[in-house]
């Protein structure tokens, strides 16, 4: 994926324009969770990752506290998914501190929060189609930085990925690289300092930029919301015009 680098570049006027035909979905339900294992299945078994025997496309993590499910519909199409945890020293379950503990323990124990966004799947039909979606899907965890306050947004991804988290979030390697089951790849944990990052990366790509609102409808407990969330449409275009 290659972005444009300049300001007013056609690149950000078309990822609003996606924008604006996509929501976002909690996703709470059996039939929801089900569909997303869908989605997973699709993304994953091209290239190898999807299980030969039994699944691991759902997993204990979906169902933990700090697990926040997201589907993300074009025209009322399912097309991606992502998972993110909000990680702190209280509720630690994620993938970053699953492999990389010695890394974390540490970071952790010192009051470090952080955004560990993974399970990114997008149908790979839709992608040919709609390249932009992976943007869309990864507004997903500069919107749970920005309501939780966290530290960090981590991505734990190919080393061959690297490049576009270095562009876009500006992340940094944690440690070396290193090889995890029951996946049988390698992988590096980066990170993204959130308050030194987040305002610059709205700058270059508004379409990452939300109101509170939003934020809340999507990431906020179920209890505190009154009634359920069916659909959070998204708020760039406003955040967009209230920065300026």
């Amino acid at each position: 994926m290659q972005v444009e680098q300049n300001g007013t570049s056609g690149f950000v006027s078309r990822m609003m324009r996606l924008l604006d035909n996509v929501e976002y979905r909690r996703v709470e339900s059996s039939e929801d969770l089900e569909a997303v294992a869908r989605v997973r299945y699709k993304a994953y078994d091209p290239i190898g990752m999807a299980p030969k025997t039994g699944s691991v496309l759902i997993d204990d993590a979906d169902f933990a506290p700090n697990a926040h499910v997201i589907g993300i519909y074009y025209e009322e199409n399912l097309v991606s998914t992502i998972r993110i945890h909000h990680v702190t020293q209280r509720h630690p379950t994620g993938m970053a501190t699953t492999y990389f503990k010695d890394v974390m323990d540490p970071l952790l124990d010192a009051g470090r929060t952080f955004i560990d966004p993974v399970r990114f799947a997008a149908d790979p039909e839709i992608l040919r189609q709609l390249p932009g979606i992976p943007y869309l899907t990864l507004r997903v965890a500069t919107m749970a930085t920005d309501f939780f306050g966290a530290d960090y947004c981590l991505s734990v991804v190919k080393p061959n990925h690297k490049a576009f988290y270095q562009r876009v979030f500006n992340s940094k390697p944690l440690i070396e690289p290193r090889h995890i089951m029951p996946y049988d790849i390698t992988v590096g944990l980066y990170g993204s300092d959130a308050h030194k990052e987040l305002q610059g990366i709205y700058r270059r790509f508004p379409f990452f930029n939300s109101e509170a609102f939003e934020r809340r409808m999507m990431f906020a407990p179920a209890s505190e919301m009154g009634s359920p969330v069916l659909t959070v449409r998204p708020t760039a275009r406003l955040a967009q015009a209230r920065v300026h």
